[in-house]
């Protein structure tokens, strides 16, 4: 990946996501990429583009649908905002009916615009109600 604005390259980030495309999030990532993210089972991290795009094929991959349902990129001060919201049906993980996820990430960029140290926080995966 040649030198990329920040935005841009946040942007490339949510696309691979909406489109379940984790190798394009790989693209996405320093080298060095380090994420820290709280999640519903407590604090973990991972090391690596390849590391951290599988953990994300982990948590959207396994799904029998997935409907990425927004979105957004902003800044606070030098530091990358990224929200997004999902639904998913994955009834061998989670049981029958839609389940909605929320993550946030703040996120620096290394010197060449890709993502390098990401911070996340997961609401994890809650049972929309049935109708």
């Amino acid at each position: 990946m040649t030198t990329a604005t920040a935005p841009a390259v946040a942007g490339a980030f949510l696309e691979g996501l909406a489109g379940q495309d984790f190798s394009r999030i790989a693209a996405t990532l320093d080298d060095d990429a380090h994420l820290t993210a709280l999640v519903p089972s407590g604090l973990k991290q991972w090391h690596g583009p390849d590391q951290i795009a599988a953990t994300f094929g982990r948590w959207f991959g396994d799904v029998d649908e997935f409907d990425f349902v927004d979105a957004s990129v902003g800044e606070v001060g030098q530091r990358l905002h990224l929200r997004w919201r999902a639904r998913v049906q994955a009834p061998a993980r989670f049981g029958v009916g839609w389940f909605v996820v929320e993550q946030q990430v703040y996120a620096d960029t290394g010197p060449d615009g890709r993502l390098a140290q990401l911070f996340l926080l997961c609401s994890g995966f809650c049972r929309e109600p049935l109708p």
